[in-house]
C-alpha cells in the first residue's frame, strides 16, 4: 500500500526571508532562538536572513558544528532555556536545521536524547516540538521540509531522529541566501541534493509522486545544467533558484527512503577525527553504488537515463562520475584523508544504517567492503 504525505508549508522565491516576522507572529512565537553556524555568523549572512524578523531574537546560538553533536545540542538547549525562548529559527544548511530540531525535541520531551532516536525505536515517543521556522542557506540537505534529523551521539555513532513533528512549521526558501556560496561547497551540497533525488527514485517503496519529484530535481540540477552553472558563477540567480528547488524536491522525494550511498556516507561522516562533509561523501560514493546496483530496477534506470539524455543501457555510474569531475568533487575518499584502516568501522556502520534497508537490492558485508575499497581510490 502506498503512503504519500507532504506536510509542511514552504514559501519559495527570492526575498522569501522578508516574511519571517509575519510567519512567527502567526505561529504565536515571540521569543525565537536563532540557530546557525560560525561561518554564517562570521560573514554576516545571519543579519541578511533575519531582515524580516522585525525585532531582536531572544537569543542566538552560532556554534553549530559541521556534523551536529549531542554535546552541541545540549549547549544550544541551555541557551534556549536561559533566554526564555518559545520557538526556533534555523538559519543554515542541514547541520543548523538538524541541531534546531534536536533542541526542540529536548526542550519539549524527556531525555536522554538517545531515547528518541530510531535505534531505540524512539519515534513513538515524539510529539509536538516548539514552533520551528527554517531558512536554508545551502541547496543540498532539504532538511527544511524533511521529517528527520541526524546527530552524532556521544558514542561516536550517527543517530537518526524521525517524526512528522520534526518538520519545520514553515520553510522560507530564499535562493538569495545561497548567492556567493563558494564553488566547492556549492558542488558538495548540490550533489547531496542530486543523491537524494537518485536514491529516492530507486528506493523500492511505491510512491509515484515522489518519483516524479525526484526526476524533476535531477532534470533541473543535471540535464538543465543548473548545478554546473551555480558552481561556475555563484551570483547566477536563476541557477541558485533552480538548485534550491532541486534540494527541496530531493527531501520531498526521500520520504520513500534512501539507499546504500547514504548508509556509507552516514557511517563515514561519524569518523570524528576527519569531520567529513556529508554531501562530498555522497558524491564520491554515488557512482560506485549505481554500478553495484545496476539491474536492480531496470525500468527506473531507463527513466533516469532519459532524464540525463543518455542512450539506452549507458552506465549511470560513469555519467555521475563525469559530473563529479566537471564540478570539482574530490576523486576519492583517500583525497579526504580516509585510510583503509577506517574501512571496518564504515562497513559496520553502513550495515546498521536505516538507509541500508531501502537500497533497491540488499547488499552484503562483502559488497560494502568492495564499495569502500573502490571509493577509497
Amino acid at each position: 500500500m502506498a503512503l504519500m504525505q507532504y506536510l509542511t508549508e514552504c514559501r519559495f522565491d527570492h526575498g522569501a526571508r522578508s516574511q519571517l516576522g509575519a510567519v512567527l507572529k502567526r505561529l504565536g512565537a515571540t521569543r525565537p532562538l536563532v540557530v546557525t553556524d560560525p561561518g554564517i555568523a562570521a560573514i554576516g549572512l545571519i543579519q541578511t536572513a533575519l531582515e524580516g524578523l522585525g525585532a531582536e531574537p531572544a537569543g542566538l546560538f552560532a556554534r553549530t558544528p559541521a556534523n551536529p553533536t549531542e554535546a552541541s545540542v545540549h549547549e544550544a538547549l541551555a541557551v534556549y532555556r536561559d533566554c526564555g525562548a518559545d520557538s526556533l529559527v534555523a538559519v543554515g544548511g542541514g547541520s543548523a536545521m538538524d541541531l534546531a530540531k534536536a533542541v526542540g525535541l529536548l526542550a519539549s520531551h524527556e531525555g536522554p536524547l538517545a531515547r528518541l532516536g530510531t535505534a531505540q525505536k524512539g519515534t513513538r515517543h515524539i510529539g509536538p516540538i516548539p514552533p520551528l521556522v527554517a531558512l536554508p542557506t545551502t541547496s543540498g540537505t532539504g532538511s527544511e521540509v524533511s521529517i528527520g534529523a541526524m546527530i552524532v551521539m556521544e558514542t561516536g555513532e550517527k543517530e537518526l531522529f524521525v517524526s512528522n513533528h520534526l518538520i519545520p512549521k514553515v520553510a522560507l526558501c530564499d535562493p538569495e541566501l545561497t548567492i556567493g556560496l563558494p564553488p566547492g561547497l556549492t558542488a558538495a551540497t548540490g550533489m547531496d541534493a542530486v543523491t537524494h533525488c537518485i536514491e529516492s527514485l530507486f528506493a523500492p517503496a511505491v510512491h509515484p509522486p515522489a518519483d516524479a519529484i525526484a526526476l524533476d530535481g535531477i532534470d533541473r540540477a543535471l540535464r538543465q545544467g543548473m548545478l554546473a552553472r551555480a558552481v561556475a558563477d555563484g551570483s547566477d540567480r536563476d541557477a541558485r533558484w533552480h538548485m534550491m528547488m532541486a534540494s527541496t524536491e530531493g527531501a520531498m522525494a526521500f520520504v520513500k527512503g534512501l539507499g546504500s550511498v547514504h548508509a556509507l556516507a552516514h557511517a563515514a561522516g561519524a569518523l570524528k577525527a576527519l569531520n567529513l562533509h556529508h554531501g562530498t561523501l555522497n558524491a564520491i560514493y554515488l557512482p560506485h553504488v549505481l554500478r553495484i546496483n545496476r539491474g536492480a530496477a531496470p525500468d527506473k534506470e531507463e527513466r533516469l537515463r532519459q532524464v540525463l539524455g543518455l542512450g539506452t543501457g549507458a552506465c549511470l555510474g560513469d555519467a555521475i562520475q563525469a559530473v563529479n569531475d566537471a564540478i570539482g568533487i574530490p576523486p576519492s575518499l583517500a583525497a579526504l584523508g580516509v585510510t583503509a584502516a577506517e574501512g571496518p568501522a564504515v562497513v559496520a556502520g553502513a550495515l546498521k544504517d536505516l538507509a541500508h534497508y531501502t537500497n533497491p537490492r540488499p547488499l552484503s558485508q562483502g559488497e560494502y567492503e568492495s564499495l569502500f575499497e573502490a571509493a577509497l581510490g
